[in-house]
């Protein structure tokens, strides 16, 4: 049994520790920005393949107070780095500090990097070469006050990259954000879920391989794990293999998404089909007031409408949440409201009765969850 780390946004800690007791992680602790578990091999790959909400999953392998860049390099090189790979593997190092002596990230994974070729060339003649983009051992370093923690990175791509939407947008939504929302907001995949102001799509695609089983982590071509000398390929074969056979076809319900510009349609429309259900989902170019329900039965309207972080932008916005409000309680009465912004004065201008809040964060800004009730 090993200990790792899985990390996420801010907020989205109980959600992740809910996938991960689902899962069958053992002594789960959810903490500031992730939670720790224990497992076996089988543990971590389907925790790798399954979580939604997860942005990594890290194995910690040496844990120590550092004050200096000479510090961290001693004591990297202190560790037997033969226990983990070889000269003739690639390597890369991700680092991010805090709060401490040690102020420069990109000087301190040069150090780390350092440590571990001089140990492999003094050993053996021969050092890793290093390899950023698809490293067959990916490291991680965390500072925070002095204190090191030195870690395996399980996928090395933040796993929140499902392959699907290649081009970024302007403020996108991430995807395992969306997901973690979904899953918070205990969205019923029995029932419907639209998205008016569907963007390119993420809410849809996310709920979708929600209601359809589908691991977000399925058609990955590679994880980091697959370079560690213990990987297990016929173990990770069956336990993909298991959940590819576990996939459904068709929707319980019907997920629907729309937006008034047509280039935001035909790029939701894009990455929907990238993601395999382009042919499930119904996208269309629609004014906010003319999307109605798909089905008799209700179910959740969400959106990420944007949150008017420029100057003179919210003035602009106050009429699209108004209008957010007044055609929710229109055409939706007796369905789940559930809008994603940072702005508070915005979110009150939907004129609705609110029903819940729950803060979470899209990067470094801090948002909520409104859900408002919309029974006339």
């Amino acid at each position: 049994m090993a200990r790792y780390f899985a990390t996420c946004a801010r907020g989205l800690e109980p959600v992740l520790a809910g996938e991960l007791n689902d899962l069958g992680a053992r002594d789960i602790e959810p903490g500031r920005g992730g939670a720790t578990f224990h497992g076996d091999a089988a543990m971590l790959y389907r925790a790798c393949l399954w979580l939604r909400t997860a942005v990594r999953v890290l194995r910690p392998i040496h844990e120590f107070d550092v004050r200096s860049p000479d510090e961290l390099y001693d004591s990297v090189r202190s560790i037997n780095w033969s226990d983990w790979m070889t000269p003739d593997q690639t390597l890369a190092v991700d680092c991010n500090v805090r709060d401490s002596a040690i102020t420069h990230s990109q000087y301190a994974a040069r150090r780390v990097k350092d440590a571990i070729c001089d140990q492999f060339r003094d050993r053996t003649g021969r050092r890793p070469s290093v390899d950023t983009e698809q490293p067959m051992i990916g490291l991680n370093l965390h500072v925070s006050k002095n204190h090191a923690i030195l870690s395996l990175d399980s996928s090395w791509s933040s796993l929140h990259k499902r392959g699907y939407r290649p081009i970024q947008t302007i403020a996108p939504l991430n995807e395992a954000l969306a997901a973690g929302l979904l899953l918070r907001a205990n969205w019923d995949k029995s029932t419907p879920l639209v998205d008016p102001l569907c963007g390119s799509g993420t809410f849809c695609i996310e709920a979708s391989w929600i209601a359809l089983n589908r691991p977000p982590g399925l058609t990955r071509k590679w994880f980091a794990f697959q370079g560690w000398p213990d990987f297990d390929r016929p173990l990770w074969n069956a336990i993909r293999d298991d959940a590819r056979r576990a996939v459904r076809k068709d929707l319980p319900a019907p997920i629907a998404g729309s937006d008034v510009r047509q280039d935001a349609v035909d790029l939701a429309l894009q990455n929907a089909r990238a993601a395999g259900v382009g042919n499930l989902l119904n996208i269309q170019r629609l004014e906010m007031r003319d999307a109605r329900p798909p089905s008799d039965v209700p179910g959740v309207l969400v959106c990420n409408p944007p949150y008017g972080e420029r100057i003179g932008e919210e003035e602009e916005l106050i009429g699209l949440y108004a209008r957010i409000g007044a055609a929710a309680k229109e055409h939706w009465s007796g369905w789940r409201l559930l809008v994603f912004t940072s702005n508070t004065m915005l979110a009150k201008k939907v004129g609705l009765k609110v029903v819940h809040k729950e803060p979470f964060f899209n990067g470094s800004l801090e948002c909520f969850l409104w859900e408002f009730a919309t029974e006339r």
